[in-house]
């Protein structure tokens, strides 16, 4: 609880010190009427201090946000929902929401009086131009006495998230052309007869179902053949992102890593279109052990939506967990800053003979100035060129290098190193 002075405001301060000292000149003076004015300025702060109300409100805030996932520069609504669930009635308050500075400003409003089991609902509308994980609440409380002598702040701690997903750009229809292996090891041939896609045929077993019999075979074999419903395996891709920290230039809201996170997300959503399975290799995936596991497109771009530059990471880290991956023949592909030639080396050498690896290099030079360097910054062309030794296909990227354009230059140009 804040101290009594604390709770006066400068109005309510200044009758009470003005109070005081007209009451003692009043004394001292002889003047009674003097001493009268003085006891009435001081008694009217400390009333109201008297006043106030000591215990916070039993008030419980619920939020719904609708959508409950954005897009960049799409609007949402937020229905809160404040309920009375104290045994008093509640004051008149004036209520703030703290959001988020990039969600747009903070909704002001007037929370009347509550009854036990009262309910008021607030709808404001948030909009973010950035992707990322977004905190509503806490909610702010303030009361004033009708004189404005007092000033009373209090929370409610109730938070909730808005989460604003990267934005994804469309890659064409063109298929990714296959490698010479599938995700674990040979694709399956499967033979399809009188256009049964993805039907296999085999001899009849003892169990097998009557109705699973293929009878053109049957009579072109001359013995019972059944249909095996087998899908083909699916092919498998890892999308690796670049999260260091000294790699990306600037500060706050940096436009190399958003181009990078753009750039997976979009290249996610595309692979799943076309039947991959994806693994996302981040720091945050590594960490929590969670990268063998595939993604779904709604997961990976959950996933790159909290996804942040980290201190401390080294991309030689995802390239050791990606290595195994690429040598079952899978499809990679990296978002990378040419920086520090170790580290892309290291990631140079997970691409296996049979798969294919794809990068799209960010010149940090492009991006707003140099990175952090540590004395090892790598030229675009020199980190291509490493790259470009092991087999990878590469693209130099910069601000206004259009996605579509650089996957497109991936896919169509045998020349590595191509800019965009």
């Amino acid at each position: 609880m804040r101290s009594p002075w604390r709770m006066l405001t400068s109005r309510g301060r200044a009758f009470l010190v003005l109070g005081l000292v007209t009451a003692a000149a009043g004394v001292l003076l002889g003047y009674e009427d003097i001493t009268r004015i003085g006891v009435l300025l001081t008694a009217l702060p400390v009333l109201a201090l008297l006043l106030m109300p000591r215990r916070s409100p039993r008030i419980q805030v619920r939020r719904e946000a609708d959508p409950a996932r954005l897009v960049p520069d799409e609007r949402g609504a937020v229905e809160t929902h404040f309920t009375n669930v104290g045994r008093r009635r509640t004051p008149v308050y004036l209520a703030e929401e703290h959001l988020d500075y990039h969600l747009g400003d903070r909704p002001r409003f007037v929370l009347p009086r509550l009854d036990p089991g009262e309910q008021r609902r607030l709808r404001y509308t948030v909009r973010s131009r950035h992707r990322g994980a977004y905190t509503l609440g806490p909610v702010v409380l303030r009361q004033r006495d009708p004189f404005g002598l007092t000033f009373l702040t209090l929370q409610l701690s109730s938070r909730s998230e808005v989460l604003v997903l990267p934005r994804t750009h469309h890659l064409g229809e063109g298929r990714v052309r296959g490698t010479s292996r599938g995700s674990e090891g040979e694709m399956p041939q499967m033979v399809a007869l009188h256009g049964e896609d993805d039907v296999s045929i085999r001899n009849y077993r003892d169990g097998d179902e009557l109705r699973r019999v293929h009878w053109p075979a049957t009579a072109h074999r001359g013995e019972l053949m059944v249909r095996q419903e087998d899908r083909p395996a699916r092919r498998r891709a890892v999308l690796l992102l670049d999260s260091r920290d000294r790699a990306h230039p600037g500060g706050g809201v940096r436009a190399s890593y958003e181009w990078g996170v753009s750039a997976i997300a979009s290249v996610a959503r595309h692979l799943q279109l076309q039947g991959f399975v994806i693994h996302l290799l981040t720091d945050s995936t590594v960490r929590e052990g969670s990268a063998d596991h595939p993604v779904e497109l709604d997961q990976a771009l959950t996933i790159l939506a909290r996804a942040t530059p980290e201190a401390n990471t080294r991309l030689a880290r995802l390239a050791a967990v990606a290595a195994p991956f690429a040598a079952g023949g899978v499809l990679v592909v990296a978002a990378v800053v040419a920086h520090d030639e170790e580290d892309l080396r290291a990631l140079a050498s997970i691409r296996q003979p049979g798969s294919r690896a794809l990068a799209f290099v960010l010149d940090p030079s492009r991006f707003g100035g140099t990175p952090r360097s540590d004395g090892r910054a790598t030229r675009p062309s020199g980190a291509a060129g490493a790259l470009a030794q092991a087999g990878w296909r590469t693209v130099e990227c910069g601000p206004h290098t259009e996605i579509p354009q650089a996957w497109a230059a991936l896919g169509e140009s045998a020349q590595v190193g191509r800019s965009a």
